[in-house]
């Protein structure tokens, strides 16, 4: 018996009939770009997150893209980030002329080390952007100290739902960045993404940036994107938003399985600050021989996944930073030694019991 990685299809079964009928109102209306359900949807996020603006965009690599020139980053200027994620942290940077300036990360929560942000401040940073990475948030408290004029962004694609201190993820920052892509905690049917924050000025200019940088048609103040949300994907998204917590809640008791099955082996679970809520995008451990493990996964037909094998800095397409291996040796670690485990929250207990023995038959036959 396999278990899959992740499987949406469970979700999906759960509210057909729910989803069918918002599809089915969508097609019937014919307002596919910026319906009236985009409009709903930014106000339930916005809600969801307590923040005063939601904007939807077309994808989680929009959000990043679109937020950082809303705040004035441009060529020339440096964003201080992480090198251990997915790689749209990076590249959003890149594509508006600025250089990513990485620092190391947590080796226990794998966020980004929020007390080396300080060392690396120079009079080009324009911005902080951190990575709330597999759904826990970042030290917010520790960029507390941060002057007024470098703004934080929140990478929060994995974070949806997730808390630092009982507040939201994308009200933490001036502004936070979503992604709906379907693997996500709250994934839509295609790509998808969100801006949030309680600037309003700051919305305004995402609004613009999203439609060609006009708000009035065929004005444009500045050179913007194609990037709004689809109506069909809001509508999907405004029936999965219903139903969150109740999923991130199956995914912290998951965990809490894992962490209890593994107490007192050489597995390393999760780590999760005492002022943060995760919400388990993924279930990442650190093992003895991970790669030995992914094989052994593989074989019985377990889902898995490395994320990141390659930490950003070491990308090729990032040669002309001049970073060299050894740079972040705890990144570099992480992607050497992490795996991610099946977690989604309709995973049931014989699949539970599966994934874990295999792991601690893994850790057995390598002591």
């Amino acid at each position: 018996m396999g278990v899959p990685l992740l499987d949406i299809k469970r979700q999906i079964y759960t509210i057909r009939k729910e989803i069918d009928d918002v599809l089915r109102n969508v097609i019937d209306q014919t307002q596919f770009i910026l319906g009236p359900e985009v409009k709903i949807f930014e106000q339930n996020i916005a809600k969801y997150c307590h923040t005063d603006h939601a904007v939807g965009v077309a994808s989680g690599t929009d959000a990043l893209i679109i937020a950082l020139q809303a705040v004035g980053v441009a060529k020339g200027d440096e964003v201080i980030t992480t090198p251990y994620s997915f790689f749209a942290t990076a590249s959003a940077i890149w594509r508006l002329g600025a250089k990513p300036v990485f620092v190391d990360i947590d080796p226990h929560t794998y966020n980004i080390d929020t007390s080396s942000v300080y060392e690396m401040i120079s009079n080009k940073t324009k911005a902080v952007l951190v990575v709330h990475l597999f759904g826990q948030s970042a030290d917010m408290d520790a960029l507390s100290s941060l002057p007024e004029h470098i703004p934080v962004i929140e990478d929060a694609a994995q974070a949806l739902s997730a808390k630092w201190n009982g507040i939201h993820a994308g009200n933490l920052g001036v502004c936070g960045c979503f992604s709906f892509f379907p693997s996500k905690n709250l994934g839509g049917f295609g790509d998808g993404g969100m801006i949030t924050t309680s600037n309003s000025e700051l919305a305004q200019k995402c609004k613009a940036l999203r439609v060609h940088g006009a708000l009035q048609t065929y004005i444009h103040e500045e050179v913007g994107y194609n990037s709004r949300l689809d109506t069909i994907q809001a509508a999907v998204l405004n029936v999965k938003l219903n139903y969150l917590d109740k999923w991130s809640e199956k995914r912290r008791q998951n965990a809490h399985f894992y962490n209890t099955m593994f107490q007192n082996t050489p597995v390393v679970t999760p780590k999760v600050h005492s002022k943060a809520t995760p919400i388990y995008n993924q279930y990442v451990i650190r093992t003895p021989q991970r790669d030995l493990l992914r094989k052994k996964l593989t074989e019985m037909n377990i889902g898995n996944a490395v994320y990141y094998p390659l930490p950003l800095h070491l990308q090729p397409c990032f040669r002309e930073l001049h970073y060299r291996e050894g740079a972040f040796p705890e990144a570099e670690a992480a992607s050497k030694e992490t795996i991610a485990l099946p977690i989604f929250a309709e995973l049931n207990q014989d699949e539970l019991n599966i994934v874990a023995e295999a792991v601690l038959e893994h850790i057995k036959a390598v002591s």
